[in-house]
């Protein structure tokens, strides 16, 4: 996906992303449900959210409204072609990165196991189902709690649209926190199905906005 109105993330701009993500995902079910110990959560959110960015940095495209940072717009585009060698690469090399974070903040294994659990709603395993590689994946639109409520949300997510009804393209996103699915139907968003998995008292609610005729 390009986009010529907003901001695209340089590698220098990670850490600050890395701090805005770790607030606006602070009390998300996901992470209240893969890391229910708050000290641990504490902990390792900052550490997540470094490794998802710096992986994602070469894997997919990341937005904000402008170069104040105070939102951020992660989005993978199936339409474009990658180098399987190096996409195989930086993920493992991202899980590795992980799995040393999960283990090292709680030696207990818990919060590994549930993460290994918890791989369905970590990975967008669910998309499998739609087929579809004419299609922009959502995967973090989050916007600095100081700065909601300004539009900013509006201003990344038109951006995906209008990008997708020029091309084509289906769009799909996830959100774990139920107050989340009026502002993506108020998109366009419908959704196509709700994962439960166990042991985890948690709805992940899978959305697609199909691409325009």
């Amino acid at each position: 996906m390009e986009s010529d109105k907003l901001y695209r993330v340089q590698e220098e701009d990670l850490p600050r992303l890395q701090k805005l993500l770790t607030v606006c995902f602070a009390r998300d079910p996901l992470y209240h449900a893969l890391i229910p110990d708050d000290e641990t959560r504490e902990k390792l959110l900052p550490q997540l959210f470094s490794c998802d960015l710096t992986e994602f940095f070469h894997t997919c495209e990341i937005y904000s409204d402008s170069s104040e940072l105070n939102s951020i717009l992660v989005v993978s585009d199936e339409t474009e072609p990658y180098n399987i060698l190096q996409y195989c690469f930086t993920e493992a090399k991202a899980l590795l990165t992980t799995d040393g974070c999960l283990i090292r903040e709680d030696p207990s294994l818990k919060t590994f196991w549930n993460f290994f659990q918890g791989k369905d709603y970590l990975n967008s395993s669910w998309t499998d189902q739609l087929h579809q590689t004419q299609r922009l994946h959502v995967i973090y639109l989050a916007v600095d709690p100081a700065h909601q409520h300004r539009g900013l949300a509006e201003i990344l997510m038109d951006e995906v649209i209008c990008y997708a009804q020029e091309h084509k393209l289906l769009i799909s996103l996830e959100t774990h926190n139920p107050n989340n699915v009026p502002l993506y139907e108020h998109f366009g968003f419908k959704i196509y199905g709700i994962v439960e998995k166990k042991p985890f008292n948690l709805k992940q609610y899978c959305m697609i906005k199909e691409a325009s005729v």
